[in-house]
């Protein structure tokens, strides 16, 4: 009997599926008269194409894929590298190994692309910076991107910036830190940049600044839509935290 119920609810579900996205009514009736073979059919023929065509499917698509296959876009960089080791295919190389926080390989293969003509390759430079940044090699990492800067005024990159901002406040730099985040927190896109000048100003004893930045991020969650909140939940929800955990001030007596 459950079974029985179940039958009928999916179909009234695909049957009313069907009607509102306005598909072919033939589907109507190989729901109604071959249950299970029309739920399959209409889900493979209809649903799924349309599910993976979108943005939503793609992104599910591929995070099945890494599930399934997790070193697959590695092993090819690491197949391309062997076949040609030109710099690009290093730097595609290098990106896998940051990405898998292979930090030490990825350094490598920057050092030994910075050379000749790509000495000052601000991409490079920024790959070096980052690797430098997961080996926890602070200063080596502010040097790479003084030099950046210094070789490649032009270059402008938000993530760059970024990284130069928390490589001062790992090294304790907080003053320069500071100033870096400010500035960052007017342009950068999404909140991270916000969040963590929030941050540093909590641990700095400037909360009233800090509480003003949080509210910002919290104010302009509520703004957009679920994609933005989707995208940047990790700061949003710090920025959250934050918000919940301050204590209203008592006014003394």
């Amino acid at each position: 009997m459950p079974l029985l119920i179940i039958t009928v609810l999916l179909q009234i579900g695909f049957v009313v599926h069907v009607i509102k996205t306005g598909r072919n009514t033939v589907w109507i009736w190989i729901v109604m008269l071959l249950p299970l073979v029309g739920f399959l059919s209409y889900l493979i023929v209809e649903i799924l194409p349309e599910f993976m065509g979108s943005r939503r499917g793609k992104k599910a698509s591929r995070a099945v894929g890494t599930l399934v296959n997790p070193h697959k876009d590695l092993k090819a960089a690491l197949q391309s590298y062997a076949m040609s080791a030109t710099v690009q295919n290093a730097m595609a190389l290098a990106e896998q190994y940051l990405a898998k926080q292979s930090f030490a390989e990825a350094r490598a293969l920057y050092l030994q692309s910075l050379t000749g003509m790509h000495k000052t390759d601000p991409y490079l430079m920024f790959g070096l910076a980052k690797a430098e940044f997961g080996l926890a090699e602070y200063q080596s990492c502010k040097s790479v991107l003084d030099n950046l800067i210094q070789t490649n005024p032009e270059f402008k990159n938000e993530e760059a910036h970024l990284l130069y901002a928390k490589t001062l406040e790992a090294l304790n730099e907080s003053a320069a830190a500071l100033h870096e985040y400010s500035v960052l927190a007017n342009y950068y896109v999404g909140p991270e940049a916000k969040c963590r000048y929030a941050l540093l100003c909590k641990k700095l004893g400037n909360q009233q600044l800090a509480d003003k930045l949080f509210k910002e991020i919290l104010t302009l969650a509520n703004l957009s839509g679920k994609h933005y909140n989707s995208l940047h939940k990790e700061w949003i929800h710090c920025a959250k935290v934050e918000s919940q955990n301050r204590k209203p001030v008592v006014a003394s007596q």
